[in-house]
């Protein structure tokens, strides 16, 4: 009786700029991502480097970028809202976050 077994493997990598060991091309690229960035104002250049086996449509890992980048962003929603509460308790409260003084016991 012959056993299968799948085999797979998903290599995601984002890189946000060249390291001074990365090839020539590769830095006047990201050189140019820098200045597309500062020419459109408040973007952020990543790169995502994805390989994955056995080989997937593009549409496919397209989908899943996607939905990974909708997480994302909600969670990072979710973290803006809590920084916004502790601002607003800190200027509301702002007795709660001082700093213990030196005469008084440590908790």
């Amino acid at each position: 009786m012959k056993v299968y077994k799948p085999e797979w493997r998903c290599i995601l990598s984002v890189t946000e700029g060249a390291e001074s060991s990365t090839r020539w091309l590769a830095r006047i690229a990201w050189q140019l991502r820098r200045l597309a960035d500062r020419l459109d104002g408040g973007g952020r250049t990543i790169k995502l480097d994805c390989r994955v086996t056995p080989e997937l449509r593009r549409e496919d890992v397209d989908d899943c970028l996607g939905k990974g980048f909708m997480v994302a962003q909600g969670l990072l929603t979710e973290l803006a809202q809590q920084a916004a509460c502790e601002d607003v308790m800190r200027d509301a409260k702002a007795e709660l976050f001082e700093e213990a003084t030196a005469s008084e016991p440590k908790r």
